[in-house]
């Protein structure tokens, strides 16, 4: 038989008050895609973190091409040819994307060298990357395409990879899989963490399934169908969405003549942008990172308020150059994709964090009621099914889906009249992704306005009402779902909607004649 790429037999990895890890044993084979299910909290991040040496088990071992293998560190990871994409980026903010990706190579390249590579491999695989940019001015998204374009310059053995294509377009997504592919074919191995049930199916060949820190479950996800391996994870299938069609009522948030240069010299200015959204409905903008999201939401939530007097209007008045506290007396909540240090401050704990945006705990004479807000924390864990240690665990201590869990929770339970938030189920698993969405429809349905800005198009097409694309700083016109579908989105991503506008005003000149 094959001698497995990696071999991990009785790992266990344990933290004050939680056990991550316990007893898994996990086999990979040479050019194997192997897909690491597990709801949040499962210990599928620790257990990576152990195979690439950023983490030391407590107990177990490692065996890599049929040897025992103790990794102390992520260079040693590297040098035996293990590359690591994680979902919480490793990259050093004032360094640009060549040094960053310079820092984990071989050190007899230059960085010129490192430059033309970095290049040649983002051309090749279509994540478009700008080497010189320093990495503070990039998007979430297009960290995650430096992760990627770094680990592949490696060459590895094992490549493993966690939540790779939330920031990709379905094109793209079938374009890495090629590569994903073509690298299993001459050999690599690579170990897949995804919640998006229907890729793990379309690319795996085999699959492990976490459960509180242990395997209870190995199979073949071709074999599979969404809901067995909804099963396998969390031990239910998750609650089918209440779509209904509800007639939107009086625009809450209406933007006209939004134009704007990027505070970020290389951000992406905003060209005439145009939205309403309406009281009952959820509009959706998808697009590909780094294409003005970053830019258009900072103006919506007031951290930028350089906004043309009038071109932002909430519940009626003029909101372009409000604070974002005044936009929350109006009824703005925001929830931003940056989870820790934008959307909670990690060393505070989550009864803290409520005060960012809410305001009702805090009695006359400015005191804080603390009893008040830990209840008020603790319901919201309780509510959202949110892992933690109770309220007073700090922020940084839940797993990116726990605090993604709790953020969304925070806003939505402040009873919003306008809801913005920014890729609301990245990284969250399958249940809880179901039970954000199911969230938002039921704050549709109560009146509010909801505004969903996601790369997630599958989530898009589930929750919206109306769909916008935004590339390259403008904004498409809007869609109905029922008229969206992925082809046309995953071309309107490139800003084709003026090229099939036109075409359509042809052939209807055309049929006139």
């Amino acid at each position: 038989m094959t001698t497995p790429r990696l071999q991990l037999t009785g790992i266990t990895k344990r933290y004050p008050g939680v056990v991550a890890n316990n007893g898994v044993s996990l086999s990979v084979k040479p050019g194997e895609i192997h897909a690491v299910l597990g709801e949040n909290g499962a210990g599928k991040s620790t257990l990576m973190k152990i195979i690439y040496g950023s983490v030391k088990p407590d107990e177990g071992s490692v065996m890599f091409n049929g040897r025992p293998v103790h990794i102390r560190n992520p260079q040693e990871a590297r040098a035996l040819g293990i590359s690591m994409v994680f979902q919480h980026f490793s990259l050093f903010d004032t360094l640009t994307v060549a040094e960053n990706v310079w820092l984990g190579l071989d050190k007899s390249l230059t960085l010129t060298e490192v430059t033309a590579s970095i290049t040649a491999k983002a051309a090749e695989y279509g994540l478009d990357i700008d080497p010189a940019r320093p990495v503070h001015t990039l998007s979430v998204g297009e960290m995650q395409r430096v992760e990627i374009i770094r680990a592949l310059l490696t060459n590895p053995q094992l490549l493993i990879l966690d939540e790779p294509t939330s920031v990709l377009t379905p094109q793209a997504v079938e374009k890495l899989f090629v590569v994903l592919r073509k690298l299993a074919s001459e050999g690599c191995s690579i170990l897949y963490i995804s919640h998006k049930l229907h890729e793990i199916r379309e690319l795996c060949t085999g699959c492990t399934v976490l459960r509180g820190g242990q395997v209870t479950g190995e199979c073949d996800p071709r074999q599979e169908s969404n809901a067995s391996l909804s099963r396998m994870m969390i031990g239910a299938e998750p609650p089918a969405l209440d779509v209904r069609e509800l007639k939107a009522g009086a625009a809450v948030l209406q933007v006209k003549g939004l134009s704007m240069r990027s505070n970020d010299p290389f951000g992406t200015d905003l060209q005439d942008i145009a939205l309403t959204v309406r009281a009952g409905e959820v509009v959706g903008i998808a697009g590909v990172s780094g294409n003005g999201q970053g830019e258009l939401l900072q103006c919506l939530s007031g951290e930028d308020r350089r906004a043309p007097a009038g071109s932002i209007s909430v519940a009626g008045q003029d909101a372009s150059r409000m604070s974002p506290g005044r936009r929350r007396t109006l009824g703005l909540h925001f929830v931003p994709e940056e989870r820790l240090g934008r959307g909670a401050v990690p060393t505070l704990s989550l009864s803290q964090n409520l005060l960012l945006t809410r305001r009702d705990a805090i009695g006359a004479g400015g005191w804080i009621r603390v009893g008040a807000l830990r209840a008020q924390a603790q319901d919201i864990i309780a509510r959202y099914k949110v892992k933690a240690n109770g309220p007073d665990a700090a922020a940084k201590s839940l797993s990116g889906g726990n605090l993604q869990k709790f953020i969304v929770g925070r806003e939505i339970e402040a009873k919003p009249r306008l809801l913005i938030v920014s890729q609301p189920t990245w990284g969250v698993d399958v249940g809880a992704s179901a039970q954000i969405r199911g969230e938002i429809l039921a704050l549709r349905d109560a009146g509010c306005a909801v505004l969903v800005v996601s790369e997630e198009l599958d989530e898009l097409f589930e929750i919206s009402d109306r769909l916008h694309v935004i590339a390259k700083g403008r904004l498409s016109p809007s869609l109905d779902r029922a008229d969206a579908t992925v082809e046309r989105i995953g071309e309107w991503m490139s800003g084709l909607w003026d090229t099939e506008q036109q075409n359509n005003k042809k052939e209807s000149a055309h049929a006139a004649a």
